[in-house]
């Protein structure tokens, strides 16, 4: 906050207010003061009595009115005198001072600036010129994640992600909603998706042992330029919807890594659910039966191998041949092609989304 915007206010109401008026700081030492020569006094030690109060108090011979943002008070105006006009002087100034704080803090302000640029609310044209205003660097690579708490997202929440991240001119943590919290972090150009999961891991377990929160990280691509910075917001909003469907288990879901569930996502659930239709003609995918389906998905994680799967579900493997020709019948898609393979595959992930999704025409 610029000390010189509370002086040219004070110089202002100098006139208007008959008495010695001023603002100090949290240390007590005046900022800003009708009486040039008092500035860098320290008007009071009794600070925490001053700031403490929502409301005028006589502290010594003047009488004291805090402000500040919403969180705390960070300054008082006061006014010579202890008497009742004293405290309506006061409250006046207060509400000046307070207002024009708030406006200088909206209009200066790079976390106000980030969120508006990440949230689409700043037109594209303005987003360089804020930014030169602001001498923000805007062609440093940056990403953004995505932090959401599906219980609780209270202050202790933005304080401890903040505590991570203390360097304001570079990493800027956001309150979207009261769920999720954005990180705009400065990395390097070719950082690694692993070295961005690792950060959101040590994010994520820092909530869990400070606060026993359990937390979800989206994380989008990194980009460089300020106006692709909404992109990246978008592919981390993607990532946890996506992955509240296709990897209910996982708590860090990179943009990167989605593969080819982002694509299933974003198609209509009719086109969807007539897809499942042409693909299962002779027997629907509800005829298969829990063990089946969990033979199915072995078979995909060991790369259709028949021998490595048979050995991972301890059966024969005789056994699993039986059971692929008995998928085969049932479906007419032998899992032991790869054609036939691929589509089982995004099948099952269409029919999660389906279920995850309601059916709209």
């Amino acid at each position: 906050m610029s000390n010189r915007l509370f002086q040219s206010i004070i110089h202002q109401l100098r006139d208007a207010v008959d008495r010695t008026v001023g603002v100090i700081d949290e240390t007590g030492s005046i900022v800003s003061c009708s009486e040039l020569g008092k500035i860098g006094e320290l008007v009071s030690d009794s600070t925490t009595v001053i700031f403490e109060s929502s409301e005028s108090v006589c502290v010594g011979s003047y009488t004291f009115h805090s402000f500040g943002s919403h969180i705390h008070a960070e300054y008082a105006v006061f006014v010579d005198g202890t008497d009742d006009l004293a405290a309506r002087y006061a409250d006046i100034c207060c509400v000046a001072l307070s207002n024009i704080k708030q406006y200088y803090d909206e209009k200066y302000d790079r976390s106000n600036f980030i969120k508006d640029v990440i949230l689409d609310n700043i037109l594209p044209g303005d987003i360089y010129l804020k930014a030169r205003e602001l001498h923000f660097n805007s062609e440093v690579a940056r990403v953004v994640l995505l932090i959401r708490m599906p219980e609780n997202n209270d202050a202790s929440v933005f304080d401890t992600i903040q505590s991570l991240f203390p360097d304001k001119t570079k990493d800027f943590v956001i309150n979207i909603n009261e769920m999720d919290i954005a990180l705009v972090k400065e990395v390097k150009p070719n950082i690694d998706t692993r070295d961005l999961e690792k950060l959101a891991h040590s994010i994520a377990d820092s909530l869990s042992t400070e606060l026993y929160a359990h937390a979800l990280v989206g994380i989008g691509t990194t980009v460089t330029g300020i106006h692709e910075l909404a992109l990246s917001f978008k592919e981390a909003q993607v990532s946890l919807e996506v992955g509240k469907v296709f990897d209910t288990e996982k708590r860090i879901i990179s943009y990167d890594n989605l593969g080819i569930a982002r694509l299933i996502y974003q198609l209509p659930t009719t086109l969807c659910d007539m897809f499942l239709r042409e693909v299962f003609k002779r027997g629907s995918i509800e005829s298969l039966d829990h063990e089946t389906l969990f033979t199915i998905q072995k078979f995909f994680e060991n790369n259709l191998n028949v021998s490595e799967t048979s050995r991972k579900l301890f059966v024969h493997r005789n056994t699993l041949v039986y059971r692929l020709e008995k998928i085969k019948k049932i479906t007419g898609l032998d899992l032991r092609e790869f054609d036939d393979a691929i589509v089982f595959k995004v099948a099952l992930m269409v029919k999660k989304y389906l279920d995850a999704k309601p059916i709209k025409y």
